[in-house]
């Protein structure tokens, strides 16, 4: 096989990721709290023998989270909470910690604030937030603190990874930091209110014909490569 048919392959490869990628954010456009990701691709170049040109090969070597603001939208809900500016929820998975932007919380039976998948909200300090059905209204400031009949309880946290090149998405609106989670002050958060996908469907939609439009253009290529190498062994078989 020639170096045209092994670059044209990993260019076929990183392709089908970012397609794989492209296809989970238009599935995820109207998820709360979900942040768009992209592939990022590197270029190879190793020196060939003799007088040959240097062979460039370009692979995907990864994902990308796009962490830009999604828009806010007001629910109502007392337990429903958005993020304006950076920072995230920390969460408890059997995983361990992990950050998200997804705020539609609601009580549990013993009254700790829970996501729809179970997993426990933390506070500042990493202990799970309590909220008593029997305080009164709740309120839950700018800056986290919450109050119920008019006392503060606890404080929700924002955080983010030490190391925003170390953020993994999990699944869903989960992320894990391998490098660690820290508090972060910057953020605000809003009560009643809800946040967005940071996914524009029409850019989405738009970029997923151009890497079809790529890989089809490849695969062509590649139908061309098999078809000559077929005719020169069935000529060097007649000779």
């Amino acid at each position: 096989m020639d170096n045209a048919v092994y670059t044209t392959l990993n260019r076929q490869s990183g392709l089908q990721a970012e397609m794989r990628a492209v296809a989970n954010n238009i599935a995820n456009v109207s998820t709360t709290g979900f942040r768009k990701e992209g592939v990022i691709f590197a270029e190879h170049v190793a020196e060939l023998e003799g007088e040959e040109p240097s062979l460039s090969m370009g692979t995907a070597e990864g994902r990308v989270v796009n962490l830009a603001q999604g828009v806010l939208v007001q629910t109502g809900g007392a337990f429903d909470l958005a993020i304006e500016g950076e920072g995230f929820f920390q969460i408890e998975t059997r995983e361990g910690p992990h950050l998200t932007r997804a705020g539609a919380f609601t009580p549990s039976l013993e009254g700790e604030l829970v996501t729809a998948e179970g997993h426990r909200l933390l506070d500042l300090g990493g202990a799970p937030v309590f909220v008593p059905t029997d305080a009164g209204p709740v309120a839950i400031a700018s800056d986290g603190t919450v109050s119920a009949g008019g006392n503060p309880i606890a404080q929700i946290g924002l955080f983010v990874p030490s190391d925003p090149a170390d953020l993994i998405h999990k699944g869903g609106t989960r992320f894990a930091a391998e490098g660690g989670i820290e508090p972060f002050e910057g953020g605000t958060i809003f009560q009643g209110f809800l946040e967005n996908s940071n996914v524009n469907a029409v850019t989405e939609i738009a970029r997923m014909i151009e890497v079809q439009r790529a890989y089809e253009m490849g695969q062509g290529f590649l139908d061309a490569e098999d078809q000559r190498i077929r005719s020169v062994i069935q000529a060097l078989g007649r000779t």
